[in-house]
């Protein structure tokens, strides 16, 4: 029965199969619970916005808010089908939609390019739909790229993490690089979790190959 429901949850749904959702959207929380800085938009002139998905978003987010040049994080669930998903949704793989990290930054004080290595390195991005024990559509391995200079870079970076995975013998990236959808803020409890459960469940497991690129 468990092997039956792990396989159901790692096959993408069709749109025909998804929950319907709802109209009104997540409340979001005034502010980031580390930085004090607003989590939804409007965000300050020049700032940039990427989005990754890389597994459980609790390590992820936190990997992210702790690098300089990033103004502001949130968790949410993008990719899919369900408008206004909840976590309980996301959970059942009838949503589609995948767990990522809205990433905020200062193009003048951090280059994408530095986002992206952080992404590769941080994951293991050769694993389909699942992240370690994590199993299911909701963590596969995402790039949602805002603009078309985003996606030639997140392209070009894949090109060259899977010549250096291929050289250490590692398999296939099965990372997606889209254009973003839409973006859908998840709850309250899930925005900066490990800020407020520090002791809290991570996630995150790399492949332990850089790329000097």
């Amino acid at each position: 029965m468990f092997a039956s429901l792990t396989g159901q949850k790692a096959r993408m749904i069709s749109a025909e199969e998804a929950l319907p959702g709802r109209a009104r959207p997540m409340p979001v929380p005034a502010a980031h619970f580390v930085s004090g800085r607003p989590l939804a938009p409007p965000y300050p002139e020049g700032l940039r916005i990427a989005e990754f998905g890389l597994g459980c978003f609790w390590g992820a987010e936190r990997r992210f808010w702790q690098t300089p040049g990033v103004w502001v994080t949130a968790a949410g669930y993008s990719g899919g089908f369900t408008p206004n998903p909840d976590y309980k949704e996301v959970c059942s793989g009838r949503t589609g939609h995948a767990e990522v990290v809205r990433v905020v930054f200062d193009p003048h004080e951090i280059d994408y390019a530095v986002l992206l290595k952080i992404f590769w390195e941080a994951h293991d991005p050769t694993q389909g739909m699942r992240q370690g024990g994590d199993i299911g559509t909701q963590y596969r391995s995402v790039v949602h790229a805002h603009g078309e200079a985003q996606q030639a870079l997140a392209e070009a970076s894949r090109a060259a993490y899977q010549q250096a995975l291929s050289a250490a013998g590692r398999g296939a990236i099965t990372s997606e690089i889209v254009p973003a959808p839409e973006f859908y803020f998840a709850e309250e409890y899930h925005q900066q979790y490990l800020a407020k459960n520090p002791g809290g469940y991570c996630g995150l497991g790399g492949t332990g190959v850089s790329c000097p690129g």
